[in-house]
């Protein structure tokens, strides 16, 4: 039975000088009022005491027997072992006082119980004050300061309602959120609030001390949620180091631990406190430390108790029981127990009559411990102490004392300033650059297994590493970020990841990357000036080059065109023929005999073939036997001229280039095309600032293609660059991948230059080297940055990686082959039109030979086949008779001819049409 045990204990005359209880449920049934009378603390087995450093009852115990055995040899020598037995009990409820527990406390009471030391909280500390104030027990408690004038109540912790209210004027704070946890209790908030009503401060005060565990992290997420909606950036956190722990790494997962936020922990641990995790975000983080590590005391403590650092207020405690307890032997004042006891059955309760010297001992203390000067007033409230103002550097684990305070002095600022740019010191230190493996900014060698360290890799951002560090003078070592991203939040948990969250976290000093500044990122990490100018570009896979087709001699020129020359050409004849007839200086007279008649007779050279010939000669640039007479008929042949000189000149200055060049037809040119369809797919990298453009942008064609790609099934996102061009390969034109530009000229020149980026950028953006917020080295790589690109450096380092060392040429794809050379497949259609032309004239010579022989043979009056053999005899002979004389055959004539005779011969005029 527990009764049985603590019994057993409490009987122990070894322990009857101090006693020493704290809190489980391993008692929960049977000592429900011990926590009541002895000591509280918080649910479980936690104990908030920082800035005490231990977190469990086995702790506090063996902290406070470590305190005592090293004092009592030397101030104890009266006494064996000053330390009680630790009990736990569980204080989760809180029933009716059990009648034997009070009894069996109440004779362990009478048997000498000297002082109590202890925690408690808000549930217990009524109990307790009443305890020893009916008893005139003393209680030495670590625990936050009571209001009022207690007895018989020793306070080691100094109260921090005065630093507190002197940081809050300091910063000049007149809006701030205050998050309190109620066991610590309400007073430092009141006066607060109390401040806050007279100074016109407004102040929102929250209590976080009553959120369930497995809720609480959801909680805090919400909490600063509502505070960003107010624009609350400023808070106050007057918790114990584990609350304070807990909820600052719920403000690094949502984000607000960035620059523009401000924290006060309002306790007396500062530099206790695990805050690494948020020192790399940029926002400022205030404290107070009670302890000054500085001091002699304090290293010397720190020496001897290497592995085991008790608490600094336990031993702090210890010291002043000893040297109170020292104090009433040197005054010989009687304090064994012998005469009144004291009786807590009685009814009143009987005091101990040593128990008012035993205070006043303890409240005379006047002894330098760990936390300073311990001194108390007449309430037993530590008085004259001083604490150390802390902030925390962003660019390092380092936490600052910018001042201190004291009831004297109050406020006093040392500090000159705490964040500085220089990077004097920086040579001793290895710099971390974090960094991707991207070709071609980080490649690793082909015998990377051959090198270590930062000679196993190559490329673009390795030569700038390099150059940063040489002109910065600092060493350095790459590391390849673990989950290959570039960094972007969460949107539920709000945690950075990529080459971000190195940044924000405290894994990396730097990162020289393609890494593209952003507003989102600029919000949490510091960007030199940009070393890269690019933008968001369109990667297709490249289309097949189109081979010329028979007729691709007609490609200069549209079709539309070429049936606008064949009306023109058509025109033109026609209008020539009709200016010619009407034209009186297009006709001419001929004279002949025909017979023992002379005639004469008119003619016209322009009839509608020799039109049609004359048009046809001069398009085609090769002239023709007869020309315009008239001044009419000369200006259609000159305006004629002239628009076949333009036509031709046009159409021979583009022959060449659709002859000679292979063209690609792509199907999509732009980000409109993207838009407007669905038959090829397009996304972009998941994590990186290439979704963040799309997802942010409010113009209607961005905005329409974010809506397509959030929502595309299969997902259109790639977890890497190489993945989203192994994918626009493989999809055969069917998938479009979104990515800077310049990384999409680089791969556009490396083998087996099948990808090719179409259309002009969407948008205009830089690379940056980032460093964490308010980083020494920020303003050295700037500077340095700005002078590499000033020597032309950064321009040389770039035609080395993307051109220098291409495989595709620098006109990509097949550009190494001979693009001058005509193939026969580019001129066929010529050949087309010339076999098929002269077949065309032997079938109307074929025509015209047996047209022509049917009317010889009704002439001659011969057979058919005879006429045929005399025109055939002719063809191959030129004769058609034996004695070789050649039978003149009659042609049409293509003029047009009006005989005329002469009127004394009394003949008439008539026209005759020969054509």
């Amino acid at each position: 039975m527990v009764t049985e045990e603590i019994l057993k204990l409490l009987n122990n005359p070894q322990w009857t000088h101090l006693v020493l209880i704290g809190g489980d449920e391993t008692a929960h049934h049977e000592i429900f009022a011990l926590p009541h009378i002895i000591i509280i603390t918080v649910m479980g087995e936690k104990l908030n005491v920082s800035p005490t450093g231990y977190s469990t009852c086995e702790e506090l115990m063996c902290n406070f027997e470590e305190c005592s055995t090293h004092t009592q040899h030397h101030l104890f020598p009266l006494y064996q072992k000053a330390i009680g037995q630790l009990i736990k009990v569980s204080h989760t409820d809180w029933p009716t006082v059990d009648l034997l527990v009070l009894n069996t406390i109440c004779s362990q009471f009478s048997r000498g119980v000297y002082a109590i030391f202890g925690f408690y909280d808000k549930k217990s500390v009524n109990t307790i004050t009443s305890f020893c104030g009916t008893l005139h027990v003393s209680f030495i408690t670590p625990s936050f300061p009571l209001d009022g004038n207690q007895q018989f109540i020793i306070q080691m912790r100094p109260d921090i309602k005065g630093p507190l209210l002197s940081l809050i004027e300091y910063y000049k704070w007149d809006k701030f959120a205050y998050l309190y946890d109620s066991d610590r209790g309400l007073t430092t908030l009141q006066v607060v609030l109390d401040t806050a009503a007279e100074k016109k401060w407004q102040v929102t005060a929250i209590n976080v001390g009553n959120l369930k565990d497995e809720r609480k992290d959801e909680a805090y997420r919400s909490l600063f949620q509502d505070l960003e909606n107010k624009k609350e950036r400023r808070v106050i956190l007057d918790c114990e180091q584990d609350k304070v722990k807990d909820i600052m790494e719920q403000v690094i997962t949502i984000g607000r631990h960035v620059k523009g936020y401000h924290y006060i922990i309002a306790n007396l641990g500062f530099i206790d406190g695990d805050l690494s995790k948020i020192q790399y975000g940029g926002a400022n983080v205030s404290g107070f430390q009670i302890v000054d590590f500085d001091d002699p005391l304090v290293s010397k403590f720190d020496q001897r108790w290497e592995e085991n650092n008790p608490s600094s207020l336990t031993y702090d405690a210890v010291q002043v029981m000893t040297e109170a307890f020292r104090y009433l032997h040197k005054q010989r004042i009687d304090f064994t127990r012998r005469a009144n006891n004291g009786d807590c059955l009685a009814n009143p309760a009987v005091p101990w009559a040593q128990g008012v010297e035993i205070e006043r001992a303890l409240k005379q203390v006047r002894v330098e411990g760990l936390t300073g000067n311990i001194q108390f007033d007449q309430h037993g409230k530590r008085v004259n102490y001083s604490v150390n103002i802390m902030e925390l550097k962003s660019n390092g684990p380092v936490k600052v004392s910018i001042g201190y305070w004291n009831e004297v002095d109050k406020m006093a600022v040392t500090k000159s300033d705490v964040f500085s740019n220089d990077t004097t010191g920086m040579e001793n230190k290895t710099v971390i650059v974090t960094t991707i493996l991207e070709a071609p900014y980080v490649m690793l060698k082909k015998n990377a297994d051959l090198f270590v360290d930062n000679e196993r890799y190559e490329g673009y951002c390795v030569d700038l590493a390099a150059e940063i560090a040489k002109h910065c003078g600092f060493k350095y070592q790459l590391k390849i970020v673990g989950d290959g991203k570039y960094g972007a939040r969460d949107a539920e948990t709000k945690i950075w990841n990529g080459m971000v969250g190195e940044l924000v976290y405290g894994k990396a000093d730097i990162a020289v990357a393609p890494l593209t500044i952003t507003l989102v990122r600029e919000e949490v990490i510091d960007f030199s000036k940009p070393f890269m100018s690019l933008g968001i570009s369109i990667m297709i896979k490249k289309p097949q080059k189109s081979k010329p087709g028979v007729f691709s001699f007609l490609d200069p020129l549209a079709y539309e065109i070429w049936m606008c020359i064949v009306f023109a050409y058509i025109g033109v004849s026609v209008v020539l023929f009709l200016v010619s007839r009407f034209s009186p200086y297009e006709w001419h007279t001929e004279e002949y005999e025909d017979g023992q008649i002379q005639t004469n007779e008119s003619t016209n050279e322009f009839g509608i073939f020799n039109s049609l010939w004359f048009s046809l000669g001069a398009f085609m640039r090769q002239g023709c036997d007869i020309s315009p007479r008239s001044l009419s008929g000369r200006i259609v042949g000159g305006v004629w001229w002239f628009f076949t000189l333009i036509i031709i000149s046009s159409y021979t200055a583009n022959l060449a280039a659709f002859l000679t060049v292979e063209r690609m037809v792509s199907p999509i040119e732009s980000a409109e095309d993207l838009a407007k369809q669905t038959e090829i797919a397009y996304g972009t990298l998941d994590s990186g600032s290439t979704k963040e453009f799309f997802r942010r942008s409010k113009i209607a064609l961005f905005d329409k293609m974010w809506q397509y790609m959030r929502s595309a099934e299969p997902s259109v996102f790639v977890k890497t660059t190489a993945e989203g061009v192994l994918r626009v390969r493989k999809s055969k034109g069917k998938y479009a991948y979104l990515l800077e530009s310049t990384m999409n000229e680089y791969i556009e020149q490396r083998k087996p230059c099948d990808t090719m980026k179409v259309g002009g950028n969407l948008d205009s953006k830089g690379y940056g080297i980032a460093t964490p917020k308010g980083s020494s080295l920020r303003n050295a790589v700037n500077l340095a940055v700005l002078k590499l690109n000033e020597q032309g450096l950064l321009d040389k380092l770039k035609n080395k990686w993307w051109y220098d060392k291409g495989e595709c040429g620098s006109g990509g794809g097949d550009s190494k082959e001979k693009t001058s050379a005509l193939s026969l497949s580019n001129v066929a259609g010529v050949f087309y039109i010339l076999v098929g032309g002269l077949g065309l004239a032997m079938l109307v010579a074929l025509i015209e030979f047996c047209y022509k022989s049917r009317a010889e043979a009704k002439r001659m009056k011969m057979t058919f086949g005879d006429a045929m053999r005399n025109k055939a005899r002719l063809s191959v002979t030129g004769s058609t008779g034996e004695n070789g004389r050649v039978m003149t055959p009659e042609f049409p004539k293509a003029v047009h001819a009006v005989p005329y005779v002469r009127p004394d011969m009394g003949l008439n005029v008539s026209l005759t049409d020969l054509s």
